[in-house]
């Protein structure tokens, strides 16, 4: 099994229980609901396109090895897009880490 269907299957199982975690009550009740699920689907999303990010760099990588491609400037650029795409995923799980830790900090 690959990486790109392992992660597949993680990101769909994780949108599963979502799902179900929201629907647990019956329909979503509130606006807090509706924020944290579209925050979320975004978050979902952004791993997506960092995922497939990654595995364009590296098929470039591998058409470069087997001669299939001629010019290192593709390579490159795939390999660059990739670890913005990352740097910038992971960027925003701190912030919302860092968020999260701060609500649960919270005196009531």
């Amino acid at each position: 099994m690959d990486i790109t269907s392992n992660i597949s299957s993680v990101i769909s199982g994780i949108q599963e229980k979502k799902n179900t975690m929201i629907n647990r009550g019956g329909e979503s009740t509130g606006a807090a609901d509706n924020a944290f699920s579209s925050i979320f689907d975004q978050m979902i999303n952004l791993v997506g396109e960092t995922d497939a990010l990654s595995a364009a760099a590296e098929k470039a990588e591998i058409n470069f090895s087997l001669g299939n491609a001629d010019s290192t400037h593709e390579v490159t650029v795939a390999q660059q897009k990739a670890l913005v795409s990352l740097q910038y995923t992971v960027a925003v799980k701190n912030a919302l880490m860092d968020a999260y830790r701060e609500i649960m900090n919270i005196q009531i």
